[in-house]
């Protein structure tokens, strides 16, 4: 009996060991689960991952210039992720000028681009198989401007222009609408001498007193003149929508394959350049530390003064406050292609609904600015 009880006693003693064995065997089991679901959880991120980078609409974008003050709404819309919130891949090149951003998307190397609607008007009609249209209004009025020098005679009255040479790139948005500034002006221009210059030697020829005025976009050659010594105080600008023309200015323009084949991408594209508008509108310094990093040879004091200038002179207006950022008045854009036709002959005269779409826009609540 004792030997049996001690038998007994033996095994009792045994079970714990047996347990324990069973115990460790079971911790070991929930370590090697926890490291498989780890594992799993980790190949499964990565596969999301990917997924979400496979996910991302690329997009191609053109500018219509340098980077420069004027472009940072789209920097901005990079930095802070508003693209890619959206879905969007978007890489965004330079270019030489408001025309280009045209011609790139129209012949299919770009998606979007920032240009003149103007120009977009004109490029329509000389190739009407070329259907891009503009869906976002960026410019309310338009950069296109005279800049002269009071020591040359010229002031803000009209009637200071006759008799004077101007610098008059044959390529320039702002030239082009001479024919424009002066039907509404009644401007008899045959005492007036135009020189076609290159777009690096405008300034300069003025700084030097070599004409006396020129044309361009005012944000461009106003600050261009200052930083080649000329005083503020004897630069002259002539912003031709104060003197009767009703033009709009640069849009957001995108090819009609792509808005057909990607309306989502065009829709998000759209609310994440208004996002970037808002924060340059609350905030143009930092806004402008996003164009900074982009060009090496910018300085930040000159592209802050050439953003707030195009801010309040063209982007931020009465009727932008009013109204809402990025749409029309049909009735002024009616207008402005009447006026536009005052600068070559139509082949067929478009109607309003034919060059711009509102039909991308966010909705109005979300485009406010103030």
């Amino acid at each position: 009996m004792v030997k049996n009880r001690a038998g007994v006693q033996e095994e009792r003693h045994k079970a714990p060991d047996h347990k324990k064995a069973e115990v460790t065997v079971m911790f070991a089991d929930r370590a090697t689960k926890a490291a498989w679901i780890r594992g799993m959880l980790a190949g499964a991120a990565v596969l999301l991952g990917s997924a979400a980078a496979q996910a991302q609409t690329p997009v191609r974008f053109s500018l219509d210039w340098r980077w420069e003050g004027p472009a940072a709404p789209f920097a901005v819309a990079i930095d802070k992720g508003y693209f890619k919130a959206e879905g969007l891949d978007v890489t965004i090149d330079p270019a030489a000028g408001s025309r280009e951003p045209i011609s790139r998307v129209a012949s299919g190397t770009y998606d979007v681009g920032f240009g003149d609607v103007n120009s977009l008007v004109r490029f329509r009609d000389e190739n009407p198989g070329t259907d891009i249209k503009a869906v976002m209004v960026i410019y309310d009025r338009p950069p296109f401007a005279i800049i002269g020098r009071k020591s040359r005679g010229v002031t803000k009255d009209v009637s200071s222009l006759q008799g004077r040479k101007f610098g008059a790139p044959a390529a320039d948005g702002a030239y082009a609408q001479w024919p424009i500034f002066k039907a509404v002006n009644k401007i008899d221009d045959s005492t007036m001498k135009f020189e076609n210059v290159g777009f690096p030697v405008r300034e300069p020829m003025l700084a030097q007193g070599e004409v006396d005025a020129v044309f361009g976009f005012s944000m461009s050659s106003y600050i261009n003149l200052k930083s080649r010594g000329v005083p503020a105080d004897d630069i002259v600008v002539l912003l031709m929508s104060d003197y009767g023309v009703d033009l709009y200015g640069n849009t957001i323009i995108v090819s009609q394959k792509f808005a057909q084949e990607k309306p989502e991408a065009v829709k998000g594209l759209l609310r994440a350049i208004m996002k970037g508008v808002q924060d340059t509108v609350k905030d143009p310094s930092s806004a402008v530390d996003s164009v900074i990093k982009r060009n090496d040879v910018a300085k930040k004091d000159v592209e802050l003064e050439r953003l707030k200038m195009v801010l309040e002179q063209n982007m931020i207006t009465p009727w932008v406050k009013e109204n809402g950022f990025g749409g029309i008045d049909k009735d002024r854009f009616a207008k402005a292609l009447d006026q536009i036709g005052l600068t070559f002959t139509y082949k067929a005269k478009p109607e309003v609904g034919a060059v711009f779409t509102e039909e991308f826009l966010p909705a109005a609540d979300q485009r406010k600015v103030n």
